[in-house]
């Protein structure tokens, strides 16, 4: 039986990678189709107004990352707001990368804001806070492909720190069985990740830009995660006895 995944596109590519990359859907479809558990994926474009129809049903939910901030005022991301607030409260399992980990944080009762430590690019590693039985590969300590200026800055009330760094002290949560969050992206490639780099040379500053650059010679974690994630769709929590 495949995991039936619906993701929640929150971003439109620049228009110089959409030929290369397609969307963070299809950079999502890719990754997956990486790690051994079985999953199916359909694809919808929320800041276009794409949502799935009532009748469709799927394990879980995946909020990407967006060039827009979590805590925006944008319509669409109101309208996103509603719809993942239903779908927590309905008992649906909820993943979010980078804008879906901090506007999950936001909607649950957390904090998501501008981050006075500035723009996070490159590769970056992060101690892992928490064990789970669904964070299958063990790793000792987690390394991502970033690109942010936001961040968590609280988490909610039941959420369980996974991984922390001194830059980002809240880069991986979950919050019991339900929601799985990560500020990296797992879904990134080395390519992908120069050419944002680059796009935004100018913007980011010479010293940020070279640092980030240099970081791109090590490698990441982004399968790992992947199958973390499909572990945690799938896992079934032990019935507590009575």
């Amino acid at each position: 039986m495949s995991l039936r995944i619906c993701i929640l596109e929150t971003d439109i590519l620049r228009p110089e990678l959409v030929d290369q990359y397609q969307g963070y859907g299809q950079m999502f479809q890719r990754l997956f189709s990486r790690q051994p558990i079985a999953a199916e994926f359909s694809i919808f474009n929320v800041m276009q107004g794409d949502y799935p129809s009532d009748e469709l049903s799927f394990d879980a939910y995946l909020v990407t990352g967006s060039k827009a901030d979590s805590f925006g005022s944008d319509p669409w991301i109101q309208t996103l707001k509603t719809y993942l607030l239903a779908r927590y409260e309905r008992g649906d399992k909820l993943l979010g990368i980078c804008f879906g980990h901090q506007l999950l944080a936001l909607l649950l009762g957390g904090k998501s804001e501008r981050a006075t430590q500035g723009w996070g690019v490159g590769t970056h590693n992060y101690q892992l806070a928490a064990k789970a039985p669904w964070m299958s590969p063990v790793v000792e300590e987690l390394t991502l492909l970033i690109s942010h200026q936001d961040q968590v800055t609280a988490l909610p009330e039941n959420a369980t720190v996974i991984a922390s760094s001194d830059f980002c002290p809240f880069a991986a949560y979950h919050i019991n069985d339900q929601v799985l969050c990560f500020q990296g992206h797992p879904e990134f490639i080395h390519d992908y990740s120069r050419a944002l780099l680059d796009i935004r040379q100018q913007h980011l500053g010479e010293q940020i830009y070279q640092k980030g650059m240099a970081s791109l010679e090590h490698d990441h974690h982004g399968t790992t995660v992947a199958e973390w994630m499909m572990r945690f769709v799938a896992h079934k929590p032990e019935a507590k006895s009575a």
